[in-house]
Parts: C-alpha cells; sequence; structure tokens
C-alpha cells in the first residue's frame, strides 16, 4: 500500500469554529467527486472549542496535490482562509488498517 494521509489541525479565531466547520463540511461534501479522494473527516476536539482536525487518506500524492488546484478546492480555502487563526498539517504514508 502506498497511500497518502495528511492530517490537519485548524484553530479558528476564538469563537469562529463553528463558521468553519460549515465551510469545512461543505468541502467535504466536495471530496465525494474529487478522483482519489478516499477519505475525508472533519472532527472536532470537545476540549478545544477552536480546534478543528481534518484527516484525509488519497489514491497517491498526485491526487492530493491535483485537488489543490481545482477552482473549488481554491473557493472554499478562500472561504475560510479569514476564520483561521493557525494551521499545521502533517504529510504521511498510509501502510494499512481498517477502512483502507
Amino acid at each position: 500500500m502506498n497511500k497518502f494521509g495528511m492530517t490537519a489541525k485548524l484553530v479558528a479565531h476564538e469563537g469562529r469554529r463553528d463558521a468553519l466547520l460549515g465551510i469545512l463540511l461543505e468541502a467535504a461534501q466536495a471530496m465525494k467527486t474529487v478522483d482519489g479522494c478516499e477519505l475525508y473527516a472533519i472532527n472536532v476536539d470537545d476540549g478545544d472549542p477552536d480546534s478543528i482536525w481534518i484527516m484525509e487518506i488519497w489514491r497517491d500524492a498526485d491526487a492530493h496535490a491535483a485537488s489543490l488546484n481545482l477552482e473549488a478546492t481554491q473557493a472554499v480555502i478562500s472561504k475560510g482562509r479569514p476564520f483561521i487563526a493557525k494551521m499545521e498539517g502533517t504529510r504521511l504514508r498510509v501502510v494499512g488498517g481498517l477502512g483502507v
């Protein structure tokens, strides 16, 4: 298995997590039609009212890179950017597990 994974933590400006969450959930719906996207999960940390975690699995790194150039992806990034105070991500190589 040689799938590409990405985990990102987004910290919303105080009190703006729900607005950002709505934008990201729209993005998750759009990912259903993006070639190579196998998982795009949006998660919240109940212990941190401003954090959102995104977990992604892609067929390969090229599919992920291509998705970033899509007009719909760029629109979501532009729409969400004003709500984000901090963002960090980690690129991963998926080696196995349930559902992958």
